[in-house]
């Protein structure tokens, strides 16, 4: 519940997370970093232009509120405390809100040791008892099947093209669209960018070797391996490394890198397959819509411009980790086999996306509009995503190959 707190009340601060990318290994893990980080804030800056057109009215919200009311609001995360990366963001968020709100709002975490359902993140903010959420719009879609749409989907958009849909597309306003109906509001929470395929105990060599295997993967993916015969479950982060280790399933994808190293999953998991599932993961900031409606417009404005800060600073954070990482991998643990699902096995998941693609379209009008305005956003911003991005590096390596 959001709460106004008294000017006396006295509230301990939250230690603030210095962000510092570790430097890239690798010349060309260096330019796409560059190229990516440069081209994602120059969209954040404009499109928080945007937002310059209400400026008049803010201020005068601010104006109305110099009474020094504060604020409070209580977020529920998925993950465990301190969960690197994802947890992070949530924490930038609150230590920016505060200190561009000057104290006034402020915004209180509990983890998912605290709140006990990590997959319930989305009720708890619906029915009002957290203001806030941070987790995966995917995770709800056995509640609002149209959700996963928000997270990624199979051979869809990479992370600067869906955030172009998000902010400059239709994204964001169907977004809304969907989550209306439940009284919550929902923003783009942070971006891991394209994520790896997972890691197997086994190594798959055709689509007969996907049959029966039991594996952690959520989202449509989870669908698309289940229409070819996986055994699909969701396990909960804090769970997923005794899941593997035990054999109680034979395959799991996480992240990337970044985050999968962390986990330790390389040391029980021989087999590291490249991704094609969720090319641009997008998390999830809800806000219920009454907890948000309370606060002045001043802040209101000062939320929402920090979540974007917040989401656009994991997607740069996790991408210099996983630059990071990657190399770790490569030099520290050269036993782990690196792999490309084989032709016959990448064109049946894609065939089994498209059927189930065109199956959502006809049993669900909201599952058209969102796939027919993701279609069309992509066959644009992908012809400028291989004339510029991928013609240069194509052209980088042709030319070390001379």
């Amino acid at each position: 519940m959001l709460h106004r707190i008294n000017n006396n009340k006295a509230r301990t601060l939250m230690n603030p997370i210095p962000f510092s990318a570790p430097a890239l290994s690798g010349t060309l893990a260096r330019k796409i970093a560059q190229m990516t980080c440069i081209s994602m804030f120059g969209l954040l800056l404009a499109c928080n232009d945007k937002s310059t057109e209400s400026a008049s009215s803010s201020d005068a919200a601010a104006v109305q509120n110099t009474n020094g009311e504060k604020f409070e609001l209580k977020l529920a995360e998925t993950w465990q405390p301190n969960f690197p990366i994802f947890g992070d963001t949530p924490q930038r968020l609150a230590e920016n809100v505060e200190k561009m709100s000057g104290g006034r709002l402020t915004i209180k975490i509990d983890s998912a040791n605290k709140h006990k359902s990590p997959f319930g993140v989305f009720d708890m903010v619906k029915s009002g008892q957290y203001d806030m959420g941070h987790s995966a719009s995917y995770y709800w879609k056995g509640k609002i099947p149209t959700s996963m749409y928000f997270t990624t989907m199979p051979f869809g958009m990479i992370a600067p093209e869906q955030y172009a849909w998000f902010y400059y597309g239709d994204g964001m306003k169907l977004m809304q669209e969907v989550y209306d109906e439940h009284g919550v509001l929902s923003f783009p929470g942070g971006n891991t960018s394209n994520q790896m395929g997972g890691w197997f105990q086994k190594e798959i060599n055709s689509v007969e070797d996907l049959k029966g295997l039991k594996m952690r993967i959520p989202g449509f993916a989870g669908e698309v391996l289940a229409k070819l015969g996986v055994s699909v479950t969701n396990i909960a982060p804090g769970e997923l490394y005794t899941s593997l280790e035990r054999g109680t399933i034979d395959a799991l994808e996480w992240v990337g890198p970044a985050l999968d190293l962390r986990m330790g999953f390389q040391k029980i998991a021989p087999y590291y397959y490249t991704g094609w599932h969720e090319p641009a993961t997008e998390l999830q900031f809800l806000i219920n819509k009454q907890a948000m409606d309370k606060l002045p417009e001043d802040l209101q404005a000062i939320l929402k411009i920090a979540m974007r800060e917040a989401a656009y600073n994991m997607y740069v954070h996790s991408y210099a980790e996983s630059a990071e990482s990657w190399a770790s991998i490569q030099e520290e643990y050269p036993e782990v086999k690196i792999k490309t699902f084989p032709p016959e096995v990448m064109e049946a998941m894609r065939q089994a996306n498209q059927e189930l693609l065109e199956e959502e379209a006809k049993n669900n009008p909201m599952a058209k509009k969102i796939q027919e305005s993701q279609a069309e956003f992509l066959r644009k911003a992908r012809g400028w995503t291989e004339i510029s991005d991928f013609a240069y590096l194509k052209s980088q390596e042709e030319a070390k190959a001379e």
